[in-house]
């Protein structure tokens, strides 16, 4: 393996994303690489914030949303209402497919470049996969959806991308908290009306 000197690692060039407002103030200008995770309990806003995030990131790449858990249901629907979906219509593809038909997926020509994985817990993902995906397509992001246990993502392997992940939000009361390694740091409002009757509240 390759040693970089002090030169090497300060003239070095990443592709990076130019987010702008709320976006930037909470993740900062991301690489398009690596895996970051959303974790929280249910019916707090964590497929919204995902599906949010989603549709953000079509101004970047191809998107690919792996929806295991729910797949095409009217939760998801009602999800793709609520962040306005069709405004992007032809930039982002959903379906449920497993590891295996994903991986085959991603080495297609001109396949995505943004992988939304909804949910760790319901692909009984292990943390060989994880580490296989990111060393197999080392220019690609990966987003993984995760229950919690506590405060905590669900599970060792959700455990484990957490504390690997470049960006992690923590959602809570429909509030998405953000912990990242490229700056911003501000959180984000999935429901306005939710999280201020909620955080009142608490």
């Amino acid at each position: 393996m390759r040693a970089y000197s002090v030169k090497n690692v300060l003239d070095a060039k990443f592709e990076t994303l130019d987010f702008e407002g709320k976006w930037k103030d909470a993740i900062g200008c991301p690489e398009l690489a690596g895996s970051w995770i959303i974790y929280g309990p249910p019916k707090n806003g964590k497929t919204s914030f995902a599906m949010m995030m989603a549709k953000y990131m079509t101004k970047f790449g191809r998107v690919f949303y792996n929806s295991i858990e729910e797949g095409l249901s009217k939760s998801t629907q009602m999800a793709y209402e609520r962040v306005g979906m069709i405004e992007v219509s032809g930039k982002i593809i959903l379906k449920n497919e497993t590891i295996d038909e994903m991986t085959e997926r991603l080495n297609r020509h001109k396949s995505p470049d943004i992988v939304f994985f909804d949910s760790i817990q319901f692909a009984e993902l292990k943390f060989s996969d994880y580490k296989r995906m990111k060393t197999v397509f080392p220019n690609k992001l990966f987003v993984y959806v995760s229950h919690v246990e506590g405060k905590q993502p669900e599970g060792q392997t959700a455990r484990k991308i957490w504390k690997d992940a470049n960006v992690s939000f923590r959602v809570e009361g429909f509030r998405a908290f953000p912990t990242g390694r490229y700056g911003g740091g501000q959180y984000i409002n999935i429901s306005d009306e939710k999280a201020m009757k909620y955080w009142i509240t608490e």
